[in-house]
């Protein structure tokens, strides 16, 4: 009666991993299902590489289907022996979230002091204070509430936590979580998943205002950053992401309409790293801007002479750039 969660990679690991493949259904205690859904499913896929199972509501339903690799004569035995080896798995997340959520995410906020996140840019700590600052300028400019500055302050305590520490691909997620348990408003709870958005290519853009302003202002601190030390991506090396970050920032202006000027903001972050370089505006602008061309270039009916005639004049809004190559269009078209 349920339906199994099929994860394509996880398919694909699994499908690589056996020869003669058996699917088995087993199941483990209803009280893990008090965890959250994310944490159960990313316990049972990637410590165990089985396919948890939600029922017709779309609730998780205490089942999974693992992949034998035999036809055993006793199916009985190897259900068993998957069901025993998932339970202390399943046991750890649960004392990880009960031990968390006893630490209030401002004190693991303050252990932020203890992580570097470049060595010649501080720690996580100095970028939470930096991004703090310029969500607050982005928040005003956008019209988000005022609690924009309490989303960034905690934006980043659940790297801190066991859960994320054993769940690496959990951060943000449990931090929503972990931060609507300790009262915080929804708006400041769901900013801190946000923030990460889009992770990857078609995923999912910020829905709040808070989650926007976060999410632009952490991603345009670490292109400055990253800039500013001389650590811009080159040819298939991008190790900081910048290229999954600017695409991302264009497409929570554009997608949300928001008009931004895109050169004050880059100013205002490189006068807050703790390197200064000559040019690195202009080369963090020239680096969005090559995104922005290669995503308009996309669109029917673009010609490579009018996005010269667009960008001629360093348009200072991503969504200024896209409407004046609309109008362009109409006009010549």
């Amino acid at each position: 009666g349920g339906t199994a969660l099929i994860d394509e990679a996880l398919l694909e690991e699994v499908t690589a991993l056996v020869e003669w493949p058996v699917p088995i259904a087993g199941r483990f205690e209803q009280r893990f299902l008090n965890l959250p859904r994310e944490v159960v499913i990313a316990t049972v896929q990637d410590h165990q590489r089985y396919f948890a199972v939600q029922d017709a509501d779309g609730r998780l339903s205490g089942a999974f289907i693992t992949v034998s690799n035999i036809e055993s004569r006793d199916p009985a035995k190897v259900r068993e022996g998957n069901e025993r080896v998932v339970r202390p798995r399943l046991s750890d997340a649960a004392f990880f979230w009960e031990q968390d959520r006893k630490i209030p995410l401002d004190a693991h906020a303050q252990r932020l002091n203890g992580v570097t996140f470049q060595a010649k840019l501080g720690t996580y700590a100095d970028k939470t204070l930096r991004v703090k600052a310029l969500a607050a300028l982005i928040g005003g400019r956008m019209g988000a509430p005022a609690n924009v500055a309490r989303a960034a302050q905690l934006a980043k305590a659940d790297l801190m936590t066991a859960m994320v520490g054993e769940f690496p691909e959990l951060q943000g997620i449990m931090g929503r979580y972990y931060a609507l348990a300790q009262g915080e408003p929804a708006e400041v709870a769901w900013a801190i998943e946000e923030h990460y958005r889009p992770r990857f290519a078609g995923d999912a853009l910020p829905a709040s205002r808070t989650g926007q302003a976060l999410a632009l202002a952490d991603k345009i601190d670490t292109l400055v950053g990253i800039f500013a030390i001389g650590q811009r991506p080159t040819g298939t090396k991008d190790p900081f992401g910048l290229r999954r970050a600017a695409l991302g920032l264009l497409r929570i202006l554009l997608e949300g309409g928001l008009e931004m000027d895109l050169i004050e903001l880059i100013a205002t972050a490189a006068a807050a790293q703790p390197v200064a370089r000559d040019g690195v505006v202009d080369e963090v602008y020239e680096f969005i801007a090559e995104r922005l061309r290669g995503m308009l270039m996309d669109e029917p009916a673009t010609m490579v002479e009018m996005l010269d005639a667009v960008f001629a004049n360093r348009p200072r809004s991503p969504l200024d750039a896209v409407q004046s190559l609309r109008a362009l269009k109409e006009f010549l078209l």
